[in-house]
Protein backbone atom coordinates (compact mmCIF):
# COMPACT_ATOMS: atom_id res chain seq x y z
CA UNK A 1 0.00 0.00 0.00
CA UNK A 2 0.91 3.72 -0.82
CA UNK A 3 1.41 4.71 3.23
CA UNK A 4 3.89 7.46 4.64
CA UNK A 5 2.90 7.80 8.33
CA UNK A 6 5.61 11.11 7.97
CA UNK A 7 3.63 12.32 5.32
CA UNK A 8 1.04 15.14 6.00
CA UNK A 9 -1.15 13.65 3.01
CA UNK A 10 -1.60 10.41 5.05
CA UNK A 11 -3.26 12.68 7.77
CA UNK A 12 -5.67 13.90 4.86
CA UNK A 13 -7.23 10.81 4.26
CA UNK A 14 -10.90 10.28 5.69
CA UNK A 15 -10.55 8.14 8.51
CA UNK A 16 -11.47 5.31 7.17
CA UNK A 17 -8.78 5.09 4.54
CA UNK A 18 -6.05 5.78 7.54
CA UNK A 19 -7.49 2.41 9.78
CA UNK A 20 -7.13 0.46 6.53
CA UNK A 21 -3.90 1.62 6.01
CA UNK A 22 -2.91 0.39 9.69
CA UNK A 23 -4.80 -2.72 9.48
CA UNK A 24 -2.37 -3.82 6.91
CA UNK A 25 0.82 -2.28 8.81
CA UNK A 26 -0.50 -4.41 11.18
CA UNK A 27 0.11 -7.62 9.14
CA UNK A 28 3.41 -7.19 8.65
CA UNK A 29 6.28 -9.84 9.94
CA UNK A 30 7.81 -6.32 11.19
CA UNK A 31 7.41 -2.62 12.36
CA UNK A 32 7.69 -0.61 9.30
CA UNK A 33 10.65 2.33 8.98
CA UNK A 34 9.29 5.42 7.74
CA UNK A 35 11.85 8.24 7.30
CA UNK A 36 11.37 11.81 7.76
CA UNK A 37 11.16 14.68 6.04
CA UNK A 38 12.90 18.30 7.54
CA UNK A 39 10.09 20.28 8.80
CA UNK A 40 11.26 24.09 9.82
CA UNK A 41 11.86 24.70 13.41
CA UNK A 42 11.36 21.29 14.47
CA UNK A 43 14.55 18.78 14.94
CA UNK A 44 13.57 16.15 12.63
CA UNK A 45 15.41 12.92 12.89
CA UNK A 46 16.28 10.09 10.19
CA UNK A 47 12.81 8.39 10.54
CA UNK A 48 11.02 6.22 12.85
CA UNK A 49 10.07 2.59 13.31
CA UNK A 50 5.90 2.88 14.05
CA UNK A 51 4.42 0.45 16.46
CA UNK A 52 0.99 -0.44 15.63
CA UNK A 53 0.14 -3.47 17.30
CA UNK A 54 -1.19 -3.87 20.47
CA UNK A 55 1.49 -6.11 21.93
CA UNK A 56 4.34 -4.01 20.31
CA UNK A 57 2.63 -0.57 22.12
CA UNK A 58 2.32 -2.42 25.57
CA UNK A 59 5.69 -3.58 25.70
CA UNK A 60 7.32 -0.65 24.81
CA UNK A 61 4.97 1.25 27.17
CA UNK A 62 5.95 -0.84 29.92
CA UNK A 63 10.13 -0.60 29.21
CA UNK A 64 10.63 2.69 29.55
CA UNK A 65 14.13 1.97 30.41
CA UNK A 66 14.55 0.87 26.67
CA UNK A 67 11.68 2.83 25.38
CA UNK A 68 12.39 6.50 26.86
CA UNK A 69 9.95 9.53 26.60
CA UNK A 70 13.27 11.51 26.65
CA UNK A 71 13.96 13.81 24.88
CA UNK A 72 10.45 14.46 23.50
CA UNK A 73 7.59 12.57 23.00
CA UNK A 74 6.04 14.75 20.23
CA UNK A 75 6.43 13.36 15.90
CA UNK A 76 8.62 15.01 14.83
CA UNK A 77 10.81 16.53 18.51
CA UNK A 78 10.82 20.23 18.97
CA UNK A 79 14.04 21.84 19.01
CA UNK A 80 16.41 21.50 22.37
CA UNK A 81 15.73 25.60 22.65
CA UNK A 82 12.07 25.08 23.97
CA UNK A 83 13.08 23.31 27.18
CA UNK A 84 15.12 26.21 27.62
CA UNK A 85 12.08 28.77 27.52
CA UNK A 86 9.07 26.45 28.84
CA UNK A 87 11.03 24.08 31.34
CA UNK A 88 10.42 20.49 30.88
CA UNK A 89 7.16 18.67 31.05
CA UNK A 90 6.92 15.40 33.00
CA UNK A 91 5.42 14.05 29.89
CA UNK A 92 8.98 13.96 28.31
CA UNK A 93 10.65 13.06 31.73
CA UNK A 94 12.40 9.17 32.64
CA UNK A 95 13.65 7.27 36.18
CA UNK A 96 13.60 9.69 38.81
CA UNK A 97 13.27 12.89 37.72
CA UNK A 98 9.87 11.77 36.31
CA UNK A 99 9.18 9.30 39.16
CA UNK A 100 9.44 12.31 41.64
CA UNK A 101 7.35 15.11 39.34
CA UNK A 102 4.36 12.09 39.15
CA UNK A 103 4.87 11.21 43.22
CA UNK A 104 3.88 15.07 43.87
CA UNK A 105 0.77 15.68 41.39
CA UNK A 106 -0.66 12.24 41.87
CA UNK A 107 -1.96 13.51 44.99
CA UNK A 108 -4.23 16.01 42.54
CA UNK A 109 -5.75 12.20 41.31
CA UNK A 110 -6.43 10.42 44.10
CA UNK A 111 -9.78 8.60 44.85
CA UNK A 112 -10.63 11.42 47.89
CA UNK A 113 -9.65 14.05 45.49
CA UNK A 114 -11.98 12.54 43.00
CA UNK A 115 -14.88 12.34 45.13
CA UNK A 116 -14.53 15.75 46.36
CA UNK A 117 -14.97 17.16 42.79
CA UNK A 118 -18.26 15.23 42.21
CA UNK A 119 -20.48 17.86 43.14
CA UNK A 120 -18.94 20.87 41.56
CA UNK A 121 -18.82 18.24 38.03
CA UNK A 122 -22.66 17.51 38.53
CA UNK A 123 -23.14 21.75 39.12
CA UNK A 124 -20.60 22.13 36.26
CA UNK A 125 -22.94 19.82 33.75
CA UNK A 126 -26.14 21.78 35.00
CA UNK A 127 -25.36 24.66 33.95
CA UNK A 128 -23.79 23.86 30.86
CA UNK A 129 -27.20 22.03 29.96
CA UNK A 130 -28.92 24.84 31.11
CA UNK A 131 -26.74 27.09 28.27
CA UNK A 132 -27.12 24.31 25.44
CA UNK A 133 -31.61 24.75 26.51
CA UNK A 134 -31.26 28.74 26.56
CA UNK A 135 -29.21 29.21 23.44
CA UNK A 136 -30.41 26.28 20.93
CA UNK A 137 -28.25 24.27 19.62
CA UNK A 138 -24.99 24.98 17.25
CA UNK A 139 -21.95 23.77 17.86
CA UNK A 140 -21.66 20.62 20.33
CA UNK A 141 -18.17 21.02 20.67
CA UNK A 142 -18.11 24.88 21.30
CA UNK A 143 -21.11 24.38 23.69
CA UNK A 144 -20.54 21.30 25.63
CA UNK A 145 -17.57 19.50 25.16
CA UNK A 146 -14.63 22.29 25.03
CA UNK A 147 -16.37 23.92 28.14
CA UNK A 148 -16.42 21.27 31.24
CA UNK A 149 -12.62 19.86 31.25
CA UNK A 150 -11.51 23.63 31.08
CA UNK A 151 -14.10 24.64 33.77
CA UNK A 152 -13.22 21.20 35.83
CA UNK A 153 -9.06 22.29 35.88
CA UNK A 154 -10.04 25.86 36.60
CA UNK A 155 -12.27 24.93 39.94
CA UNK A 156 -9.23 22.51 40.81
CA UNK A 157 -6.72 24.89 40.80
CA UNK A 158 -9.12 27.79 41.80
CA UNK A 159 -8.26 29.83 39.37
CA UNK A 160 -10.09 32.99 39.54
CA UNK A 161 -12.99 33.39 37.67
CA UNK A 162 -12.16 36.95 36.27
CA UNK A 163 -8.99 35.03 34.59
CA UNK A 164 -10.92 32.00 33.17
CA UNK A 165 -11.95 33.33 29.63
CA UNK A 166 -8.11 34.23 28.79
CA UNK A 167 -7.42 30.11 29.92
CA UNK A 168 -9.57 28.94 27.22
CA UNK A 169 -8.59 31.26 24.25
CA UNK A 170 -4.80 30.27 25.26
CA UNK A 171 -5.41 26.38 25.45
CA UNK A 172 -7.60 26.65 22.26
CA UNK A 173 -4.60 28.58 20.78
CA UNK A 174 -2.31 25.24 22.14
CA UNK A 175 -4.92 22.74 20.75
CA UNK A 176 -4.92 24.60 17.22
CA UNK A 177 -0.94 23.76 17.42
CA UNK A 178 -0.98 20.13 17.59
CA UNK A 179 -2.60 19.77 13.88
CA UNK A 180 -0.15 19.76 10.98
CA UNK A 181 0.81 22.83 9.38
CA UNK A 182 0.77 23.28 6.09
CA UNK A 183 2.88 25.61 4.94
CA UNK A 184 6.10 27.58 6.47
CA UNK A 185 4.54 30.94 7.03
CA UNK A 186 1.54 28.85 9.21
CA UNK A 187 4.18 26.61 10.61
CA UNK A 188 5.91 30.34 11.86
CA UNK A 189 2.96 32.03 12.67
CA UNK A 190 1.47 29.12 14.47
CA UNK A 191 4.80 28.56 16.52
CA UNK A 192 5.02 32.33 17.68
CA UNK A 193 0.77 32.00 18.39
CA UNK A 194 1.40 28.54 20.83
CA UNK A 195 4.70 30.47 22.18
CA UNK A 196 2.78 33.48 23.14
CA UNK A 197 -0.37 31.43 24.53
CA UNK A 198 2.03 28.70 26.57
CA UNK A 199 4.27 31.28 28.22
CA UNK A 200 1.47 33.08 29.24
CA UNK A 201 -0.03 30.36 31.02
CA UNK A 202 2.96 29.66 33.03
CA UNK A 203 3.22 33.57 34.20
CA UNK A 204 -0.20 33.55 35.24
CA UNK A 205 0.37 30.16 37.31
CA UNK A 206 3.28 30.93 38.61
CA UNK A 207 2.10 34.52 40.23
CA UNK A 208 -1.24 32.24 41.58
CA UNK A 209 1.33 30.02 43.11
CA UNK A 210 3.42 32.20 44.46
CA UNK A 211 0.38 33.78 45.97
CA UNK A 212 -0.98 30.43 47.40
CA UNK A 213 2.40 29.98 49.14
CA UNK A 214 2.05 32.62 50.88
CA UNK A 215 -1.29 32.04 51.78
CA UNK A 216 -2.63 28.31 51.03
CA UNK A 217 -6.41 27.43 50.27
CA UNK A 218 -7.72 24.07 49.87
CA UNK A 219 -7.16 23.92 46.24
CA UNK A 220 -4.77 21.97 44.24
CA UNK A 221 -2.79 24.86 43.87
CA UNK A 222 -2.00 25.55 47.44
CA UNK A 223 -1.37 21.00 47.31
CA UNK A 224 1.17 21.78 44.76
CA UNK A 225 3.37 24.49 45.86
CA UNK A 226 3.22 23.45 49.23
CA UNK A 227 5.37 20.79 51.03
CA UNK A 228 3.87 17.42 50.85
CA UNK A 229 5.09 14.92 54.29
CA UNK A 230 8.37 13.84 52.40
CA UNK A 231 8.99 17.85 52.03
CA UNK A 232 8.31 17.57 48.39
CA UNK A 233 6.79 20.30 45.88
CA UNK A 234 6.82 21.89 43.02
CA UNK A 235 9.35 24.63 41.77
CA UNK A 236 7.55 27.72 40.03
CA UNK A 237 9.48 26.04 36.41
CA UNK A 238 8.04 22.54 37.13
CA UNK A 239 4.51 24.62 38.12
CA UNK A 240 4.35 26.22 35.26
CA UNK A 241 4.70 23.28 32.98
CA UNK A 242 2.76 20.53 34.57
CA UNK A 243 -0.34 23.61 34.46
CA UNK A 244 0.27 23.49 30.57
CA UNK A 245 0.35 19.60 30.24
CA UNK A 246 -2.34 19.70 32.39
CA UNK A 247 -4.63 22.24 30.41
CA UNK A 248 -3.93 20.41 27.40
CA UNK A 249 -3.41 16.95 27.58
CA UNK A 250 -6.25 17.24 30.29
CA UNK A 251 -8.80 18.74 28.61
CA UNK A 252 -7.99 16.99 24.93
CA UNK A 253 -8.89 13.32 26.35
CA UNK A 254 -12.30 14.24 27.83
CA UNK A 255 -13.13 17.05 24.85
CA UNK A 256 -12.37 14.63 21.92
CA UNK A 257 -14.19 11.76 23.15
CA UNK A 258 -17.32 13.55 24.07
CA UNK A 259 -17.24 15.29 20.72
CA UNK A 260 -16.58 11.85 19.06
CA UNK A 261 -19.03 10.48 21.48
CA UNK A 262 -22.21 12.12 20.50
CA UNK A 263 -21.32 10.85 17.11
CA UNK A 264 -21.04 7.54 18.09
CA UNK A 265 -24.12 7.53 19.74
CA UNK A 266 -25.93 9.11 17.01
CA UNK A 267 -24.58 6.36 14.38
CA UNK A 268 -25.22 3.35 16.70
CA UNK A 269 -29.25 3.90 17.43
CA UNK A 270 -29.09 0.14 18.87
CA UNK A 271 -26.16 1.02 21.02
CA UNK A 272 -27.66 4.75 22.29
CA UNK A 273 -31.14 2.61 23.38
CA UNK A 274 -29.39 -0.23 25.13
CA UNK A 275 -27.27 2.71 26.87
CA UNK A 276 -30.31 4.51 27.80
CA UNK A 277 -31.98 0.97 29.05
CA UNK A 278 -30.01 0.99 32.17
CA UNK A 279 -27.46 3.80 31.83
CA UNK A 280 -25.87 2.86 35.38
CA UNK A 281 -25.02 -0.47 34.05
CA UNK A 282 -23.52 0.49 30.48
CA UNK A 283 -22.63 4.51 31.05
CA UNK A 284 -18.60 2.85 32.21
CA UNK A 285 -18.30 0.38 29.17
CA UNK A 286 -19.58 2.73 26.70
CA UNK A 287 -17.22 5.22 27.95
CA UNK A 288 -14.30 2.71 27.61
CA UNK A 289 -15.64 2.15 24.26
CA UNK A 290 -15.13 5.80 23.05
CA UNK A 291 -11.45 6.23 24.18
CA UNK A 292 -10.84 2.57 22.16
CA UNK A 293 -12.71 4.03 19.33
CA UNK A 294 -11.74 7.39 19.31
CA UNK A 295 -8.48 7.05 20.84
CA UNK A 296 -8.22 10.78 21.45
CA UNK A 297 -4.27 10.77 21.58
CA UNK A 298 -3.27 9.45 18.73
CA UNK A 299 0.65 8.35 18.80
CA UNK A 300 3.57 9.75 21.19
CA UNK A 301 7.21 9.24 20.00
CA UNK A 302 9.68 7.15 22.64
CA UNK A 303 13.64 7.14 21.42
CA UNK A 304 15.57 3.18 22.00
CA UNK A 305 18.57 3.88 24.88
CA UNK A 306 19.74 0.34 24.41
CA UNK A 307 19.96 -2.29 21.94
CA UNK A 308 17.01 -3.96 21.64
CA UNK A 309 14.66 -7.18 20.17
CA UNK A 310 11.45 -6.31 19.49
CA UNK A 311 9.32 -9.15 17.22
CA UNK A 312 12.44 -9.96 15.04
CA UNK A 313 13.12 -6.27 14.53
CA UNK A 314 16.89 -5.64 16.00
CA UNK A 315 16.70 -1.75 17.39
CA UNK A 316 19.83 0.28 17.88
CA UNK A 317 20.83 2.67 20.23
CA UNK A 318 19.35 6.38 19.07
CA UNK A 319 16.78 4.87 16.80
CA UNK A 320 13.52 6.02 17.15
CA UNK A 321 9.80 4.28 17.54
CA UNK A 322 6.16 6.10 17.50
CA UNK A 323 3.26 4.57 19.11
CA UNK A 324 0.30 4.88 17.40
CA UNK A 325 -2.47 3.95 19.78
CA UNK A 326 -5.05 4.65 17.29
CA UNK A 327 -4.03 1.70 15.68
CA UNK A 328 -3.32 -0.55 18.75
CA UNK A 329 -6.76 -0.18 19.94
CA UNK A 330 -8.20 -1.71 16.30
CA UNK A 331 -5.50 -4.61 16.67
CA UNK A 332 -8.41 -7.44 15.63
CA UNK A 333 -6.02 -9.79 17.48
CA UNK A 334 -7.68 -8.29 20.89
CA UNK A 335 -10.38 -6.46 19.80
CA UNK A 336 -12.51 -8.81 17.71
CA UNK A 337 -14.64 -6.80 15.02
CA UNK A 338 -13.00 -3.69 15.81
CA UNK A 339 -14.41 -0.97 13.49
CA UNK A 340 -17.60 -2.08 15.23
CA UNK A 341 -18.38 0.13 18.09
CA UNK A 342 -19.95 -1.59 20.92
CA UNK A 343 -20.60 -0.36 24.55
CA UNK A 344 -20.32 -4.45 26.26
CA UNK A 345 -17.47 -5.08 24.89
CA UNK A 346 -14.35 -5.65 27.20
CA UNK A 347 -12.15 -2.83 26.45
CA UNK A 348 -10.13 -3.39 29.75
CA UNK A 349 -6.45 -3.87 27.31
CA UNK A 350 -7.22 -0.65 25.59
CA UNK A 351 -4.56 2.08 25.46
CA UNK A 352 -6.22 4.82 24.90
CA UNK A 353 -5.29 6.85 27.59
CA UNK A 354 -1.73 5.38 27.22
CA UNK A 355 -0.34 1.85 27.35
CA UNK A 356 0.36 0.28 30.94
CA UNK A 357 3.68 1.57 32.79
CA UNK A 358 4.87 4.81 34.00
CA UNK A 359 3.51 6.88 31.60
CA UNK A 360 -0.17 6.14 31.96
CA UNK A 361 -2.53 8.99 32.03
CA UNK A 362 -2.85 10.82 35.64
CA UNK A 363 -6.13 11.90 34.96
CA UNK A 364 -7.93 9.11 33.17
CA UNK A 365 -10.21 8.71 36.29
CA UNK A 366 -10.71 12.63 35.77
CA UNK A 367 -11.49 12.19 32.19
CA UNK A 368 -14.22 9.28 32.70
CA UNK A 369 -15.66 10.85 35.74
CA UNK A 370 -16.65 13.80 33.53
CA UNK A 371 -17.89 12.58 31.23
CA UNK A 372 -19.94 9.80 32.85
CA UNK A 373 -21.82 13.26 34.59
CA UNK A 374 -21.59 14.56 31.33
CA UNK A 375 -23.47 12.14 29.39
CA UNK A 376 -26.39 11.61 32.27
CA UNK A 377 -26.94 15.25 32.30
CA UNK A 378 -27.53 15.55 28.51
CA UNK A 379 -29.68 12.13 27.95
CA UNK A 380 -31.25 12.70 31.36
CA UNK A 381 -32.31 16.16 30.20
CA UNK A 382 -32.36 16.03 26.24
CA UNK A 383 -32.84 12.60 25.68
CA UNK A 384 -32.72 13.23 21.80
CA UNK A 385 -29.84 15.03 21.32
CA UNK A 386 -27.70 13.80 18.55
CA UNK A 387 -25.37 15.04 16.30
CA UNK A 388 -25.94 16.35 12.40
CA UNK A 389 -24.08 15.67 9.47
CA UNK A 390 -19.88 15.12 9.39
CA UNK A 391 -17.47 16.72 12.52
CA UNK A 392 -15.08 19.34 11.05
CA UNK A 393 -12.00 16.94 12.37
CA UNK A 394 -8.49 18.84 13.50
CA UNK A 395 -5.69 17.93 10.63
CA UNK A 396 -2.98 16.31 12.83
CA UNK A 397 -1.15 13.77 13.21
CA UNK A 398 -1.09 14.35 17.02
CA UNK A 399 -4.67 15.11 18.21
CA UNK A 400 -7.79 13.03 17.47
CA UNK A 401 -10.12 16.82 17.79
CA UNK A 402 -12.94 17.77 16.44
CA UNK A 403 -13.02 21.53 15.58
CA UNK A 404 -17.15 21.69 15.26
CA UNK A 405 -19.82 18.98 15.09
CA UNK A 406 -23.37 20.64 14.82
CA UNK A 407 -25.90 19.05 17.04
CA UNK A 408 -29.70 19.16 17.74
CA UNK A 409 -32.41 18.81 20.30
CA UNK A 410 -36.27 17.88 20.79
CA UNK A 411 -37.97 17.16 23.85
CA UNK A 412 -36.51 18.76 26.84
CA UNK A 413 -37.29 16.96 30.06
CA UNK A 414 -37.49 18.15 34.00
CA UNK A 415 -33.51 18.62 35.45
CA UNK A 416 -32.74 15.92 36.88
CA UNK A 417 -32.98 15.02 40.73
CA UNK A 418 -29.84 13.74 42.41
Amino acid sequence: MDIDLADLDFWRKPPKKRHEAFAWLRQQERPVFFPEKKVPFLRSGRGFYALVRHADVVEASRNAKVFSSEPAVTNPEPPGWVKQVFGESMVNMDDLRHARLRRIVTRSFSPRMLAGLQSDIESACAAIVDDVIRDGPRDFVAQVAARLPIHVICDMLDIPRELRARVHQHVDISTAYTGVRPSLARSVQMAGQNMLALLALQRMVIKLGQERVAAPKGDLLSLLVNANPDGEKLTDRELGSFFALLLVAGNETARNTMAHGIKLLTDNPAQRELLMSDFDTHINGAIEEMVRYVSPIMQFRRTVTQDYSLRGLELRRGDKVVLFYGSANRDESVFPDADTFDITRDTKPHVGFGGPGPHFCLGANLARQEMRTMFRELLTRLPDIRSVGEPELLLSNFDNSVRSQAFTFGTVTARQVR
